[in-house]
């Protein structure tokens, strides 16, 4: 037992890099999200199309593409255009590419929240006085939060165990961690098995915490 708890000890030293960059990309994913969904509620059709675009290029494509890109793929275009450019950090990649690709998938939740709110609540804010931004900011849009949230952890938790990639990209995170031990020791099935196990102390509990808040409002919802 003694290997598999120091290859367990070896991936949770990697849970700092992963943690750091799954929250700062939750962040930038939540409101670039916002921001697409917002565009496509939009009635402009040049907003639509650029939202719809952007969601179907992301979500059909590999995050591990997505990270070769722009790790590797736009250092070398931007010196094709004699730009000398690297990244002075590789940890800066990959939060960039985690945020956008989790923007993706918070843009349709997001919008599916807003679809959800009853369009009488705009209109009751428009009779008001509102505009349509300041009703969306200040009536849809906080409605919207509390049912979005549950899917919001959700992602989160997915976003974690996304985040396995960066290794591809110079990232240290859990998986790099039960890679690089592996090859100096060779000891394979210890070390994986510390990686599952460091993913499964962060992704189990939150999973949990989700459930039990999805059961709660479920218990609200009925008592109402």
């Amino acid at each position: 037992m003694g290997i598999y708890l120091k290859g367990f000890l070896i991936a949770c030293k990697g849970i700092p890099a992963t943690v750091c960059v799954s929250l700062i990309a939750i962040v930038i994913g939540a409101a670039l999200g916002l921001l697409l969904a917002l565009c496509s509620q939009t009635k402009s059709k040049i907003l639509q199309v650029i939202a719809k675009v952007y969601v179907d290029i992301i979500r059909g494509t590999p995050m591990l593409a997505q990270a070769l890109i722009m790790a590797y793929g736009v250092p070398w275009l931007l010196q094709s255009w004699g730009i000398d450019f690297t990244w002075p950090q590789m940890v800066l990649p990959a939060i960039i590419v985690c945020g956008c690709n989790s923007a993706a998938y918070m843009s349709e939740v997001i919008r599916s929240g807003i679809q959800a709110i009853d369009k009488g609540q705009m209109e009751a804010a428009r009779s008001l006085g509102m505009s349509h931004g300041m009703a969306m900011r200040l009536v849809i849009i906080p409605q919207a939060i509390r049912i979005i949230l549950p899917a919001f952890c959700n992602e989160f938790v997915t976003l974690i165990k996304e985040t396995s990639v960066l290794g591809y990209v110079g990232v240290v995170e859990i998986l790099r961690r039960g890679q690089l031990w592996n090859s100096s020791s060779f000891e394979t099935f210890p070390a994986y098995i510390g990686v599952a196990l460091a993913y499964m102390v962060l992704t189990i509990p939150l999973s949990k915490l989700i459930n039990g808040y999805e059961r709660r409002m479920a218990r609200k919802e009925a008592a109402a």
